[in-house]
């Protein structure tokens, strides 16, 4: 049996916003919704990664504390962080904290979604694998 991630679930105050959002400024693609109200969708992210974007029930003003239990944030690998982060700064991500170290080699830089989820682009090393 092979186990793989087919997609992250991200519940949204605002699905429509959020998902447009994701194909804004991160050059995602809508790939499916559901036409319902409030709608649900599916955007792939350019490296592959799915995002299931669907209306919440509730809310935690604590999204974005990257040391509350359960999964915190989502990692986007780039090649070059710095083009990243000037790509991103001109389509309106705001960047509250500098490159810092990445657990594990290489350089990581956080930031939050239209409604404050937490991402971080990360670059590694060329010939960089976990063992």
């Amino acid at each position: 049996m092979q186990f793989a991630v087919e997609h992250l679930g991200l519940p949204a105050r605002d699905p429509a916003a959020l998902a447009d959002w994701y194909v804004r400024t991160l050059d995602a693609t809508l790939t499916y919704t559901d036409g319902k109200t409030p709608p649900a969708f599916f955007v792939r992210l350019p490296g592959g990664g799915l995002l299931e974007i669907y209306p919440a029930h509730a809310t935690n003003p604590e999204t974005a504390n990257n040391k509350l239990a359960g999964w915190r944030h989502v990692a986007l690998r780039v090649d070059s962080i710095a083009a990243a982060k000037s790509l991103l700064e001109s389509r309106g991500v705001k960047f509250t904290k500098e490159i810092d170290s990445a657990f594990a080699g290489g350089r990581v830089l956080y930031f939050a979604d239209a409604e404050g989820n937490l991402l971080h682009l990360v670059e590694r090393p060329a010939d960089w694998r976990l063992k």
